[in-house]
């Protein structure tokens, strides 16, 4: 069964906050372990793009481009179906029977565009054996944990994420589902040194949307006449994006993704956590990641 079909169909008794289960040292979604072993041994095609990050980074706004720019900036044939259709979520496991995002993969003609969220040692093997093109989006942590944070209230399955102070705690010490930003982040950055991976940073992007789109345009090996980047260019621009139903998770029923206690694209700028930090709590972030970054060349910016 598809999602949105088997979502609407769902018994209300099965939609309730998610619990997290240890899978080699990373939190993740109970229904995500529970289906691991085919997850792990999902196989790759050599054509395949993955689109990776960890969770609130700008994952949707990175499958947008890409798709625009697969497809000669045509807004139309983007329009074709919801994002999450076009790109299966891999690890994306919803109670049965309604298909997994790896399964949706398997049932998709090459070439395929698959997203996940999945830190470097956990990405099933096959994708490195097929040596598979990765794009990687980052965005500084400050406002990861607040976009994260009003993700977990607007998502009815995800875990409950309690008060903003015991939401930062569970982040900090990577209690959340998907790990450590800390140590994704600065291991797919690692990586980038001996595979075919684009790391792409969110602050980049909204900085200078035309460089970075180029950008990745070249990785994906596709030139971008000027008129095509400035369809793209309007098209994947945040306001745009944030009414357009085949992006923003409006298809989706809201008894699971609750928008009116949240919006799926909620603000898209660069240094809204300072409208939710306290002095000591950002202090404390920044101790944490001069103590967790050293020795490491890897820098985010947290306003622009």
């Amino acid at each position: 069964m598809d999602l949105v079909s088997g979502l609407r169909s769902l018994d209300c008794k099965l939609i309730n906050h998610a619990e997290l289960v240890d899978i080699d040292g990373i939190s993740l979604i109970a229904n995500t372990a529970d289906r691991w072993d085919e997850i792990r041994g999902f196989k790759a095609r050599p054509d395949d793009l993955v689109i990776c990050s960890y969770p609130k980074a700008g994952t949707t706004w990175m499958q947008e481009i890409v798709d625009m720019i697969q497809h000669g900036g045509d807004p139309q044939i983007c329009a074709r179906a919801p994002i999450y259709e076009r790109n299966p979520f891999i690890e994306l496991c919803p109670p049965k029977p309604i298909r997994t995002g790896f399964e949706e993969a398997e049932l998709m003609p090459s070439p395929r565009t698959l997203k996940s969220h999945l830190p470097v040692h956990l990405l099933p093997p096959s994708f490195w054996e097929q040596n598979c093109k990765i794009i990687y989006i980052a965005r500084n942590v400050k406002d990861t944990i607040v976009s994260y944070f009003y993700f977990h209230k607007m998502h009815k399955m995800m875990p409950d994420p309690g008060t903003w102070d015991e939401f930062l705690e569970k982040f900090i010490t990577g209690k959340v589902a998907w790990g450590s930003w800390f140590d994704h982040v600065q291991c797919w950055w690692k990586t980038k040194n001996h595979h075919p991976i684009l790391y792409i940073f969110y602050e980049d992007i909204k900085e200078d949307p035309a460089r970075e789109i180029q950008k990745v345009a070249q990785f994906l090996g596709h030139r971008l006449p000027e008129p095509v980047l400035n369809r793209t260019l309007k098209h994947v621009d945040f306001e745009s994006m944030k009414v357009n139903p085949m992006v923003n998770y409006s298809t989706l029923p809201s008894r699971i993704i609750n928008q009116d206690a949240a919006p799926f694209m909620r603000k898209g700028i660069v240094g809204d956590w300072k409208n939710h930090f306290t002095v000591a709590q950002s202090e404390r972030l920044d101790d944490v990641c001069t103590q967790l970054f050293r020795g490491s060349n890897l820098t985010f910016r947290t306003q622009l």
